[in-house]
């Protein structure tokens, strides 16, 4: 049985002609322990999808299943019950609480889960050590990096030990080293063995992920499956206009090299006689 089941989901916003299409009949499912990539251009539904999966919102037809359990079945506190204990939630924004510390921020989804102050602060401390934050534990947020404010959101993400998690743009706000920092912790987390699904713009993220798919107009145009480590190759395709370079292309880009080679001999034997006929002639100046 799949984790993410989507049979035929649509969502959409407005009445009559102002209607907008954000998931046209999207098909998708994903097995536990899969890292997926979401990339697409601004406003393909990339984000709805993410809503829907998270149990955030509700599909406007089709059916979604959840661990085999149908979402429209769901009470509200059901939802909200699944979304507290199976699904951490990174957002490309942080929403950390200003007023709180680290350590307050990550153990705040403890409070609802009913745990004493005592296991909320161990729990929460354990977390922000795995993230490597264990010096930053009574800091703000303002007084942290982009890079330590988004480990903080992925501490309190995973504070309640869930199933998957869900990342919208969770890079889109910091720089080059900050970004790499955030996806080698989703990746230590795919390897512990959570299901991640992250949404991208970056097509060099793509390395991180096991799976790839690629929106457009709320549709999943292309999914492709790929190793760890790798760009995905229909991606660097829409994103930069030419296929990723693979060993079989640079063994034919050396066998084109010797083919030119060999057909550019010849031309260097007129020049090896002309240099035959100056010795000759330096041969006869000497006789005379």
């Amino acid at each position: 049985m799949a984790l993410i089941e989507l049979k035929d989901v649509s969502k959409l916003y407005g009445f009559g002609d102002a209607t907008n299409v954000a998931l046209d009949e999207v098909t998708l499912t994903i097995e536990k322990g899969e890292c997926v990539a979401v990339m697409g251009p601004s406003g393909c539904g990339k984000s709805t999808l993410m809503n829907v999966i998270g149990l955030l919102d509700h599909p406007s037809h089709g059916d979604y299943y959840l661990n085999g359990r149908r979402s429209a079945r769901l009470g509200s506190s059901q939802r909200a019950k699944l979304r507290r204990d199976k699904i951490g939630f990174i957002f490309q924004s942080f929403n950390l609480l200003g007023r709180l510390t680290a350590i307050d921020n990550v153990a705040l989804p403890l409070l609802y889960k009913g745990k004493s102050p005592l296991a909320r602060h161990k729990i929460a401390r354990a977390m922000l050590e795995r993230v490597g934050l264990h010096d930053r534990t009574y800091y703000y947020p303002h007084q942290l990096s982009g890079g330590q404010t988004q480990c903080v959101a992925i501490a309190r993400a995973l504070v309640n030990d869930p199933e998957i998690i869900i990342a919208d743009e969770p890079t889109g706000n910091l720089d080059t080293e900050s970004s790499r920092l955030v996806m080698e912790l989703l990746a230590e987390i795919h390897k512990s063995g959570n299901t991640v699904l992250f949404v991208t713009h970056n097509p060099e993220l793509t390395r991180y992920a096991t799976r790839v798919m690629y929106m457009q107009d709320g549709m999943i145009k292309h999914d492709e499956q790929k190793p760890l480590g790798v760009v995905g190759r229909y991606a660097h395709t829409v994103i930069y206009g030419e296929p990723e370079s693979h060993e079989d292309d640079d063994i034919a880009g050396v066998s084109a090299l010797m083919k030119a080679r060999e057909r550019n001999e010849p031309a260097e034997k007129p020049a090896r006689k002309t240099t035959k006929r100056r010795k000759t002639t330096k041969k006869r100046g000497g006789t005379k």
